[in-house]
């Protein structure tokens, strides 16, 4: 699998407010996935979770962070959607003058239509919105991955995104999970989400004392500053194959139309047959 950041253009930032100009491009990583199974008995960080450890990757060559795409073995109509809620460290001031970084018409959606899912949510975004990660990280149907403590990139160039230092990055993630434990989240699995998809393996190495896997994704939905939900919906579901992994927003300023794109997606889904599964599900199959 190579690394990501060739996606990125559909991001563009996800979520710094950038306009929808085009952005750098992303640094291509060297390293590529390990082809080992997942494993439970890798180590992790020290999120709480209720039930079963969910399943890990083992590291890498030279014990580097391993990375999951999608599901890559196997026929099976399984798809993971997974929303990735942004805010970067330095968007309080924005919050307080009444932009929105959360969705929760989404996740009521989300609800209504009995669709699980993962969460690839920012310390910020939980520290802004408290119980809504707390509600979100206890309800079964979804469990929250970390997308980094800052939504800064992990590597350069990247949509413009300011940079984790390399010997801090596995403190900002870290912190992320510190922040989803003190909203009260129960639901926090060991994953992480490249803020923009941009990594290399200088990343890699500095996430693994943290003994998380990274999750990238297979599908673009497109929906970061996206003004049309068809368009966004048109994408996913030409992209889905049986165990992909699409990568959507949770974001109401940076992505508008993501819920009224899940309203057609998860029927028109349904009818051919796919059933919704979080990444940790996506996993273990």
């Amino acid at each position: 699998m190579a690394a990501l950041g060739l996606l990125g253009a559909a991001l563009v930032g996800c979520g710094t407010g950038a306009a929808e100009t085009p952005a750098p491009k992303a640094k291509t990583a060297v390293s590529t996935s390990p082809s080992a199974e997942p494993s439970a008995a890798a180590p992790g960080p020290k999120p709480a979770h209720t039930g079963v450890r969910p399943p890990t990757m083992a590291p890498g060559p030279g014990g580097l962070t391993p990375v999951y795409t999608h599901r890559a073995k196997g026929t099976e109509k399984v798809v993971a959607l997974t929303f990735d809620a942004d805010m970067t460290a330095d968007q309080g001031p924005r919050a307080a003058r009444g932009e929105h970084f959360d969705n929760p018409e989404l996740i009521a959606t989300l609800r209504r239509l009995k669709v699980d899912a993962t969460v690839f949510m920012t310390g910020r975004w939980a520290e802004e919105y408290p119980d809504q990660a707390k509600s979100i990280g206890g309800d079964p149907r979804f469990e929250i991955a970390n997308h980094s403590y800052s939504h800064y990139a992990f590597a350069t160039p990247c949509y413009g995104l300011p940079t984790v230092p390399g010997p801090d990055m596995a403190s900002d993630v870290q912190r992320a999970f510190d922040a989803f434990r003190d909203a009260g989240a129960v639901n926090v699995v060991p994953y992480f989400r490249f803020p923009g998809g941009c990594y290399d393996d200088a990343a890699l190495r500095a996430l693994a004392p943290v003994g998380v896997t990274a999750v990238q994704w297979d599908v673009v939905s497109g929906d970061a500053f996206a003004k049309d939900a068809d368009a966004v919906a048109e994408q996913v579901l030409d992209g889905v194959k049986p165990g992909s992994l699409v990568v959507m927003h949770c974001t109401r300023s940076a992505a508008p139309v993501t819920e009224r794109a899940i309203r057609r997606i998860v029927p028109e889904l349904r009818a051919r047959g796919y059933r919704f599964v979080k990444v940790s599900e996506l996993m273990s199959r």
